[in-house]
């Protein structure tokens, strides 16, 4: 048994985490959704706790076949978020809304099992509580420059998924609406801030079949005030606007009353500090074990001219074992 691991909120963790950047100390962290819950320390430290990260690593394939089942959400009860979601939009509440939802699991797959495994850029283990296995980067500061790569935008990796990621009018106006979004975060911070790269696909490895993700990339220099103040950047950019939507404070009031479940940890960031430059995540890909059951939160960005069915979908296929 590890002991229990003591969380505050970022705003209590935040300056530490600029001393520790201003001094060049690495360190490891995560923080949850909104906020209330952080944690930061060594690497050593997370260890002792039960706490285990892994970036940017190559993983041993699985050797066995784990089972692996889902009982999603019915879609009359999507539905009906979706409806409320729709409302807002139609409205003029929020332009993008980042709607997500539980879906109850069954695999003979630990969650350990799970993180040793797992074929992705961005892991975390913690205890025997959740694990996380992102493909979305948060944000990487190198040499006092902020680099962003919002991912919106979901198909089967197949010549129709293509297709669809590049043509349809509602994954463009997703695409386009997050990273304008982005853009304004890191003008926070950052100046002159201009996109690198846009809407290009990468391919996510699932057990069912792999799936492409749309993604751009945006970048600004560091202004002088916030060069080495990790805490007081994540507090301004908080929380992710991918997993959130536009505008955020309106958004975010949407989310709480459409999903009606506390979403935890699940789409809060986690990331690494090596004394030099900073790596970080958005915490999607996630499973919870809640007593003797597991559950896995997805979602999925919903527009004016989303579609419910094929929204539910995009839900339901973000679930799986990733190896």
């Amino acid at each position: 048994m590890f002991p229990s691991i003591p969380y505050v909120s970022l705003t209590e963790v935040s300056e530490q985490m600029d001393t520790w950047g201003s001094l060049g100390i690495p360190f490891v962290f995560y923080i949850n959704y909104d906020g209330t819950q952080a944690w930061a320390g060594s690497k050593a430290e997370a260890s002792a706790l039960g706490i285990q990260f892994a970036f940017r690593q190559n993983s041993p394939l699985a050797t066995k076949t784990f089972s692996f089942a889902k009982s999603p959400i019915s879609f009359e009860d999507y539905e009906a978020k979706f409806k409320d979601i729709q409302a807002g939009l139609h409205r003029g509440d929020s332009f993008l809304v980042n709607l997500t939802a539980e879906t109850p699991i069954d695999t003979d797959a630990t969650l350990m099992d799970i993180y040793q495994h797992a074929q992705a850029l961005y892991k975390l283990s913690v205890q025997d509580q959740f694990v996380v296995f992102s493909p979305e980067c948060f944000v990487q500061i190198r040499e006092e420059r902020i680099y962003s790569y919002p991912m919106k935008g979901t198909s089967s990796a197949t010549e129709q998924g293509t297709e669809l990621l590049r043509n349809d009018p509602k994954e463009q106006a997703e695409h386009a609406t997050i990273v304008d979004l982005i853009r304004n975060d890191l003008s926070q911070v950052a100046f002159p801030i201009r996109v690198d790269r846009y809407k290009y696909l990468e391919e996510i490895k699932t057990h069912e079949g792999n799936l492409w993700q749309m993604s751009s990339v945006i970048s600004g220099d560091l202004m002088p005030e916030y060069q080495g103040k990790i805490g007081q950047i994540l507090k301004t950019l908080l929380p992710a606007g991918s997993i959130t939507g536009a505008p955020k404070a309106s958004t975010m009031r949407m989310i709480q009353t459409a999903e009606a479940y506390d979403r935890g940890f699940y789409t809060g960031i986690m990331g690494e500090f090596d004394g030099k430059n900073l790596d970080s995540a958005v915490m999607i890909r996630f499973i919870e074990q809640r007593g003797n059951h597991k559950i896995f939160k997805s979602g999925g960005g919903i527009t004016v001219n989303a579609k419910a069915q094929t929204e539910y979908a995009e839900l339901i296929q973000k679930v799986y074992l990733p190896f």
